[in-house]
């Protein structure tokens, strides 16, 4: 924990070192903290920031969380008070790096094709692709596995849960509806068959 009693030292600190939760009071000598905390928004929005301040009125109260400040507590206050909105501000925070850490987790790309797999989007190019949910999990199994080939035996077990040749060219068939969707005319093939193997998921060579 760090402390300052100026405005000057504290914005120095606060650009400076690496805070889960910076507390400010707004009439600091030198620097008031609204101009501390518009210094540390510009590059730094993560960080929790919550204002003490003895200026209690609503107009106050909005201008303080106008810079971006994600609590205002008024000045007397009790220090159950001020433990409980730390807690919460510091949850809300751990909250929020956990879902971007989990969304990260159920990102996959390979060359410009990316698929999204906590939103269940797709794109290509930047492009929206639509899918169906069989689609989806077909590309998906590709996603999972960039350059490996894959049987169509694999492809029909894992997508459409049969450990069986279903005799038919399902897995063909679905396989065209993702190339359709994925390749153009000035985007290179990413789906390729190998010949009496299946299918695999590669950078085009030519």
């Amino acid at each position: 924990m760090s402390v300052s009693l100026d405005g000057a030292t504290g914005m120095q600190m606060a650009l400076s070192g690496t805070f889960d939760l910076i507390i400010l009071d707004i009439m600091l000598p030198g620097i008031n903290g609204l101009e501390i905390c518009r210094a540390i928004r510009k590059t730094n929005k993560k960080v929790a920031i919550l204002f003490l301040s003895a200026l209690g009125t609503s107009e106050n109260v909005v201008i303080g969380l106008e810079t971006e400040a994600d609590d205002y507590l008024v000045k007397p206050f009790k220090f159950i008070e001020l433990v409980a909105r730390v807690k919460a501000l510091l949850r809300r925070k751990t909250s929020s790096q956990n879902d971007v850490m989990e969304e990260e987790a159920h990102r996959y790309k390979f060359a410009d094709l990316e698929v999204n797999d906590y939103t269940k989007t797709v794109t290509r190019a930047g492009r929206l692709v639509s899918l169906t949910s069989t689609e989806y999990r077909l590309l998906l199994l590709f996603m999972k596995n960039p350059r490996r080939v894959m049987s169509r035996m694999d492809i029909l077990e894992q997508v459409w849960g049969v450990d069986f040749d279903m005799g038919t060219n399902v897995v063909d068939v679905y396989v065209n509806y993702i190339r359709k969707k994925i390749e153009s005319e000035t985007l290179p093939r990413l789906l390729h068959t190998v010949i009496g193997m299946g299918y695999v998921l590669k950078e085009d060579m030519l």
